[in-house]
């Protein structure tokens, strides 16, 4: 059996959520012998196959995860599988997950607490975990270097864009707004007051266009303020998927300024909608996005306006990063990215279980 710690279904969506419910959404597709475990209490099953989540235990967060799970999981002599960064540190067989290190290069985007919780746990649960996942071959460097492991011992399984983000249908009305989106958690990683320093100089000369900016902070995070002043600066919170997917094929160009990304699923969904892309050239930007993006320094303020104005002044360019973008989004599935994980799954139970057990594998 594969338990896999759905402990994401108790939590607001983020990236790592929405890697974890994807992969557990194909592979509850592709094996009969994969269950969902999550804790008593309310969970958001996301569309999840609910006849196969299990409430497990009676403690929550941490506790449970450290606690109720592997004891759920000793019982039936389960391989764990954890999607989210964090699992029982001791429980054995176990495949994990892990996105980046963004919480030990840029300490200043989290919390206390989060960096605490997170410095007890990663290098336990990376020392006794027989396989690691990550999402990049950038992040399988950052690991490997910073725990000291061989990288051979983590998988990459990239993430992708939901079907949900597709391009405007031919007929639909277009967009009379003009303006460039950011969707991200404003942290301080994230970059967002360069970009807005960047948008303001950009628009002295295009005071007709808007920038609008989809997110907000988790408590995991710590807080950044900024400069809200500015009218033509738009702070449109959480939006649902159906509409961010509007905005993404409304925008006239799609900007990410990260400064460090394990993977960065919005550029691929901007991409995946036909809208161009400006992006940082950082971290695992350049591995994820190719050619098809209009790369910046995210650390010089003029390139980003520089950006901004020559993709909203040259429909051309426009048109062929969102020609480009597309072709690349297709690189990226889900269901691939499952298959490498219950491959990885399969070589766990192998070297684990009786000889006589079979891998479990439903349409591979």
């Amino acid at each position: 059996m594969i338990v896999v710690n759905a402990r994401f279904l108790t939590q607001s969506t983020t990236g790592i959520q929405r890697f974890a419910t994807e992969i557990a959404r194909e592979l509850l597709r592709l094996r009969a012998d994969v269950v969902l475990a999550v804790p008593r209490g309310p969970i958001d099953p996301r569309g999840l196959d609910e006849t196969r989540i299990v409430r497990v235990g009676r403690l929550a967060g941490h506790a449970w995860e450290q606690i109720d799970l592997p004891l759920f999981a000793r019982r039936r002599g389960a391989v764990v599988l954890g999607l989210a960064s964090t699992g029982p540190v001791w429980y054995r067989p176990q495949v994990s997950t892990h996105h980046d290190v963004t919480w030990l290069r840029h300490p200043d985007s989290f919390g206390r607490r989060f960096r605490a919780v997170y410095g007890l746990i990663v290098p336990r649960l990376i020392d006794h975990s027989e396989r690691l996942l990550t999402v990049s071959a950038f992040s399988r460097g950052e690991i490997a270097a910073h725990f000291g492991i061989s990288p051979e011992k983590l998988t990459i399984v990239p993430n992708a864009a939901d079907a949900r983000f597709r391009p405007a249908d031919d007929d639909a009305p277009r967009a009379t707004e003009r303006y460039l989106l950011a969707v991200s958690s404003p942290n301080a990683h994230k970059n967002f007051a360069r970009m807005i320093d960047g948008f303001r100089r950009f628009s002295r000369a295009h005071p007709d266009v808007e920038l609008r900016v989809v997110g907000s902070q988790t408590r995991s995070f710590a807080r950044q303020e900024y400069d809200a002043s500015d009218a033509r600066v738009r702070f449109l919170g959480r939006v649902d998927d159906a509409a961010l997917a509007e905005l993404y094929r409304g925008a006239l160009a799609f900007v990410f300024p990260s400064l460090y990304e394990g993977f960065g699923i919005p550029p691929l969904e901007a991409q995946q909608c036909g809208c161009p892309v400006i992006a940082a050239r950082a971290a695992s930007l350049p591995e994820v996005l190719g050619d098809s993006a209009l790369f910046v320094d995210p650390y010089d303020v003029g390139d980003l306006a520089a950006a901004m104005a020559r993709i909203v002044d040259d429909d051309g360019l426009r048109a062929r990063l969102s020609d480009e973008g597309l072709r690349n989004a297709r690189r990226f599935s889900w269901r691939t990215s499952a298959e490498r994980v219950s491959r990885v799954l399969d070589d766990v139970v192998a070297e684990t279980a009786p000889r006589s057990r079979e891998p479990h594998r439903v349409g591979l």
